[in-house]
């Protein structure tokens, strides 16, 4: 499905019935990395699934991109399909434009699922290296960023022994656009450090972290459990940055706990 929002066109996916839980996906990807929570969830739950400004089906217009405008997106999308109130799951760059909508919009979140995220900037080495993979894509085409990106991505025994799924993650990153990864490296370097913002965090919520997470690893996690209110921290084992991808049925294991409590 696509909609016309805030001057580009958005595509989403909307599937099952129930409490909704919107689903933010990683960079540089697109919802259909997500299409087993929505296969599992949407049994239980209405799932939405948005290709990010910049990703997927959506546009990708060259201009600049900020996290905020992702928020901004997020919530002129759940006017559209009439939703009040969601649970909100991101993951890696989904986290932080969920802490990003929750600064806007937290009378919008009926709960929050950070997955392989994080809380600080980055450091002048990050936004570096952000600023280098930009050139990179813009001089050598989405292709090479698959090259910097799988092993930070994936661990390595599914590198070796998953094509399957290598290949999967490989041709979501190839499909992308350089505008739409140039405009979110930029937005990620700009984003402002969300670590003051935890203990603000009043909804239910929950973390987590594949335990060979080198992106965001498990510290990261903790730090964001041990900040925000009652936050619980689920570590999946045999997982990297892309948990739900390599432990689809533990991530929605976990996802479906959380949100049965908040549906009753």
């Amino acid at each position: 499905m696509k909609a016309q929002i805030n001057g580009i066109t958005l595509a989403y996916s909307d599937q099952g019935t129930g409490l909704p839980i919107v689903f933010l996906h990683a960079f540089p990807l697109n919802r259909t990395m997500l299409a087993q929570q929505e296969e599992a969830l949407s049994l239980r739950f209405r799932i939405i699934t948005i290709d990010l400004r910049g990703h997927g089906e959506s546009d990708a217009p060259l201009w600049r991109y900020t996290l905020e405008q992702s928020a901004d997106d997020v919530n002129a999308l759940l006017d559209h399909l009439l939703i009040q109130q969601a649970i909100f799951t991101g993951l890696s760059m989904g986290g932080y434009i969920l802490f990003a909508f929750y600064r806007k919009y937290a009378h919008r979140v009926k709960g929050l699922i950070l997955a392989d995220t994080r809380a600080q900037a980055d450091t002048l080495e990050g936004k570096d290296g952000r600023f280098q993979m930009a050139q990179t894509s813009y001089k050598k085409g989405p292709s090479a960023i698959v090259d910097i990106m799988l092993s930070k991505l994936l661990s390595p025994a599914t590198i070796q022994m998953r094509p399957t799924l290598v290949q999967q993650v490989r041709a979501m990153i190839e499909h992308s656009q350089i505008s739409g990864i140039a405009g979110d490296l930029m937005a990620m370097a700009e984003r402002p450090d969300s670590t003051p913002l935890l203990k603000q965090i009043t909804c239910p919520t929950q973390i987590i972290v594949g335990e060979l997470d080198q992106a965001t690893p498990p510290p990261d996690a903790r730090l964001m459990a041990d900040q925000i209110p009652n936050a619980r921290l689920a570590i999946i084992p045999q997982a990297a940055h892309l948990a739900n991808l390599e432990q689809p049925e533990r991530f929605n294991q976990i996802i479906a706990a959380f949100a049965s409590e908040l549906s009753k």
